[in-house]
């Protein structure tokens, strides 16, 4: 039984692989519990789906060196989430048509960059699935780096996105900068994205940033417990997603997602009928 535990992380990857997974789980957890309160889900997707073009090019100036994809996918999250702001507000457009114009367009530009690149394609297809294993410690610090900064803005501004998030009218009334702040988090919602690409990839980051939050949200009256809950879903999901994968020869991503997925299904029937969660 011991070794069954101690096994996966005699090897260095699999101890960077484990501490990758749980930096981005937690993050995704707390930025994520903002993007549930606000039905914002559909943005993280598309942020998630709009970095394509920057993973590309990153990939493609840096000749495979994963720390350079990571800033260019970071570069294309954050001007993809302000470029939807923006044509939204130019545009006179409901928000969710904005996101849905430059998501279609980045991932359209993105698939076309990797089409004209026959060669490098296999190599980009473990950025759409993710690829913990092959995390390396400059890649480590990079993730370190940006979980750093995601922890420190949400508790400077904590209070500040409560309120834009329960009430944007009294907020307005008390002269917050609530335009200011919805970018603050969707810069934040950037930052994530760009942490759990190597974790579980292009194609399963929603999950991340959506499902263990939700969780918390079934079983607690209050915002803050709902954080913690969403953290330790988040960090459990991604320690028994990691012994799942190493055991049962699975991919590790699909692993964590799954079993994230789990937890949200077991609080779901847990969870009392009638819920109403406090802004404390």
């Amino acid at each position: 039984m011991i070794e069954f535990f101690v096994e996966p992380f005699s090897y260095t990857f699999m101890v960077r692989a484990l501490l990758a997974a749980v930096l981005a789980s937690a993050a995704c957890a707390v930025v994520g519990t903002y993007v549930v309160l606000r039905g914002m889900a559909f943005m993280g997707d598309a942020l998630a789906h709009s970095i394509l073009p920057g993973v590309a090019v990153g990939y493609l100036l840096g000749r495979g060196e994963r720390s350079i994809v990571l800033w260019w996918a970071l570069g294309t999250a954050v001007a993809s989430a302000l470029a939807m702001g923006a044509v939204a507000r130019r545009g006179r457009l409901r928000e969710d048509t904005a996101i849905g114009i430059v998501l279609a367009a980045m991932f359209a530009l993105g698939i076309a960059l990797i089409s004209t690149t026959r060669g490098y394609a296999v190599d980009l297809t473990h950025f759409l699935f993710g690829n913990v294993l092959a995390v390396s410690p400059q890649d480590l610090w990079v993730m370190v780096g940006l979980g750093g900064a995601v922890f420190l803005t949400v508790a400077v501004f904590q209070r500040e996105l409560l309120l834009v998030s329960f009430d944007p009218v009294l907020a307005r009334t008390l002269r917050l900068p609530v335009r200011t702040l919805h970018n603050l988090l969707l810069l934040m919602v950037a930052a994530t994205v760009v942490l759990s690409l190597q974790v579980v990839g292009v194609a399963l980051t929603l999950a991340l940033l959506v499902t263990p939050p939700a969780t918390g949200y079934l079983l607690a009256r209050r915002v803050r417990t709902m954080m913690a809950l969403g953290v330790a879903s988040g960090l459990l999901s991604a320690v028994l997603g990691i012994y799942i994968s190493y055991h049962a020869g699975i991919a590790t991503g699909p692993a964590i997602v799954l079993v994230a997925t789990a937890m949200f299904l077991i609080a779901l029937a847990c969870s009392p009928k009638r819920h109403t969660l406090l802004p404390r």
